[in-house]
């Protein structure tokens, strides 16, 4: 049966989620701050989590943070009143899946949770739902070296921890050696399949992963648009 961890502080929030999920044939667990979300999930394994943001002991985004540095395939869907387009910026970097806003309908919340299952747990017979990017080798993208197995990348002294979802951004534009990486292909790589493209997403992670890796982000080098179809990274010393 498949598990799902909710972590929601409002215990009205937290009884209708439990509730709504558990008809629909899901075994649910709930905690109500985000402390007791890290310790039970160090204790137990959940198909998906589901963290409001403004929790005590410890924010959504703690959490996520925690889960994501040791386990970078289990879901993670922000339900919170946080709608702010920087909120949810910030949730997708930290690799969160989906985000969803109070208030909320719960033929919404079913169909969201449905959607990311099914994207993130195929058949034994399907491909894993997003590849490993930490498996991939040291590469070099203009000044900055980028070290997939530690998540980060270094130019000189300076070091940029990224998420599993930057680094994947930056392995297809710099294994792509010049052409261009179409905006569905990054958001069906670095999102995973069976989700519909949405090319806001893809620019608000772009923009933010430009502002830390980019010299100069207004004249990016490394991450460039080509505008109508996508992103390139073009090697000038090649």
């Amino acid at each position: 049966m498949t598990r799902i961890l909710i972590a929601e502080d409002d215990r009205h929030t937290r009884a209708a989620l439990e509730e709504l999920l558990q008809a629909e044939g899901y075994d649910v667990a709930t905690v109500g701050d985000g402390l007791s979300a890290s310790k039970m999930m160090e204790s137990k394994k959940f198909d998906l989590v589901c963290l409001d943001v403004m929790m005590p002991m410890k924010s959504g985004y703690d959490v996520c943070r925690l889960l994501r540095a040791n386990d970078k395939q289990t879901p993670v869907i922000f339900i919170t009143a946080k709608g702010e387009e920087i909120d949810k910026v910030v949730g997708f970097e930290l690799g969160a899946d989906d985000y969803i806003s109070k208030p909320f309908g719960s033929h919404e919340v079913i169909a969201r949770v449905k959607a990311v299952l099914r994207r993130c747990q195929p058949e034994p017979s399907q491909a894993p739902c997003a590849k490993d990017p930490t498996t991939h080798v040291t590469f070099n993208m203009d000044d900055l070296q980028v070290t997939p197995s530690k998540l980060r990348a270094t130019r000189g002294d300076a070091t940029i921890e990224l998420t599993a979802r930057e680094l994947q951004i930056l392995i297809l534009l710099h294994d792509a050696d010049g052409d261009v990486v179409h905006r569905q292909t990054l958001f069906q790589e670095c999102w995973g399949p069976g989700r519909v493209p949405n090319s806001r997403t893809i620019d608000q992670t772009v923009s933010q992963l430009r502002k830390r890796i980019e010299r100069d982000p207004k004249h990016p080098r490394i991450i460039q648009t080509v505008y109508g179809l996508g992103y390139r990274y073009e090697c000038k010393a090649c």
